[in-house]
């Protein structure tokens, strides 16, 4: 046993949290809004919007767009669960971020230049990682160590469920994008307010006492410390490089289906991608369940991440090797099963890997940067791959090397089977 595993408090000898019946279907509510805004927005609404504005320099545009929003993202997810840790409440930063976006994305319909796209969009990305910060911290707050891999693969549909609805509402209000941003504005909202009325905070992790005055150093330090801990830095990176490769292809999908596949005659980008956003988010939730379940009744973890990850890297290739609509199709059914088993197996990973109990939510806002950093990142790094490799194969090539690196990366975490 090495010395981190030695620190780390062991299922074994922590007291369960509490837990609410009903508590993982609210959370697969909280966490499908939240999937179906940034993927209705980032795939559908958010290109769509820039292609009309400026048509020549939309690659380059969308890449600038969600490269400076990364460091809202990035910044604003982890500060939140340090925030929430501190009051030792979840609800309040659940519900203020889910209204905030509402209000925000309300806004960001009415947009009608690059410039205030760009900022409207990052303020979503700010207020939208208060409420996923809050959320993901609960299910170590209240689901008991046992229950995680189910915990997780049910939350894992989050993205099968949600991608599928933000998607049609996206593509179905494409024409005009000011309902669809106040549609799934809303969408999060109610979620948020069924989550908070029907789960009240659970107190605990408050601090006892006024905390002292720390120097801003000693707390960057801290804030970090997770990352100086084996198991949790490998799952880090592991998720880092899955969730670049991923997005990178996918955030550019209508693009993709514009500029690089050959349509039918009957169908247009976003029609393709209310076909597309279904066949993969049906095969991502058969894997997701199947993955879940299994790797708790088997008690392993890491085979499923590694082998979805490897099965991620290897489908890049299809649209490379037959960029059609029915490679397309191939493609999406395959991505979708292989990124559904990697994120909800992966995610009963992370919350078995934590240094301490009483920092979860700190320390998965640490992790949610791996998450939720390189899905708005990935536009930036796409662009720059299309720009200068020219075209979007040496994307698809991109990604899967990502995948197949992130699947190495499963391989050195000890503390988990």
């Amino acid at each position: 046993m090495t010395a981190d595993e030695l620190t780390r408090p062991q299922p074994s000898e922590a007291a369960e949290p509490p837990y609410k019946r009903g508590l993982m279907l609210l959370l697969l509510v909280a966490n499908s809004s939240m999937l179906a805004v940034y993927m209705g927005v980032g795939s559908v609404l958010l290109p769509t919007q820039i292609a009309e504005i400026d048509p020549a320099n939309k690659v380059a545009v969308l890449g600038v767009v969600g490269g400076v929003s990364a460091v809202f993202a990035t910044a604003f997810n982890p500060i939140a669960g340090a925030l929430s840790d501190r009051t030792g409440r979840r609800n309040p930063w659940i519900l203020g971020g889910a209204l905030a976006s509402l209000a925000l994305l309300a806004l960001l319909g009415s947009a009608h230049t690059a410039l205030l796209i760009g900022i409207g969009w990052c303020l979503v990305q700010a207020t939208m990682n208060v409420y996923q910060a809050a959320v993901t911290a609960v299910v170590p707050d209240r689901i008991p160590v046992a229950r995680r891999g189910t915990a997780s693969a049910l939350v894992g549909l989050g993205l099968p469920i949600g991608g599928t609805v933000g998607v049609l509402i996206a593509s179905r209000t494409a024409d005009q994008p000011r309902l669809g941003y106040l549609l799934l504005g809303a969408v999060v909202a109610g979620a948020a307010v069924l989550l908070t009325c029907r789960c009240p905070d659970v107190p605990g992790t408050a601090p006892a006492a006024p905390a002292v005055a720390v120097p801003r150093r000693e707390r960057v330090a801290a804030f970090l410390s997770a990352l100086s801990h084996h198991d949790f830095r490998w799952a880090f990176i592991g998720r880092a490089l899955m969730v670049l490769g991923y997005f990178s292809v996918v955030g550019y999908q209508l693009y993709i289906l514009d500029d690089h596949i050959a349509l039918p005659a009957n169908l247009d980008p976003p029609a393709a991608m209310a076909i597309l956003t279904p066949v993969a988010m049906g095969s991502m939730a058969v894997s997701t369940l199947v993955g879940g379940f299994l790797s708790d009744r088997w008690n392993r973890r890491k085979i499923f991440v590694s082998m979805s990850a490897t099965l991620a890297g290897l489908v890049m290739a299809v649209p490379v090797i037959s960029p059609t609509w029915t490679g397309m199709i191939v493609f999406s059914a395959l991505n979708g099963l292989a990124f559904g088993c990697f994120m909800a197996v992966d995610t009963a990973v992370v919350t078995l890997v934590l240094p301490r109990a009483e920092d979860a939510a700190r320390d998965m806002g640490v992790l949610n940067i791996a998450n939720a950093g390189p899905q708005i990142v990935a536009p930036f790094v796409a662009s720059a791959v299309v720009t200068a490799l020219g075209g979007y194969t040496p994307l698809f090539l991109f990604g899967g090397a990502l995948s197949l690196l992130g699947a190495l990366a499963i391989l050195p975490i000890r503390g988990v089977r």
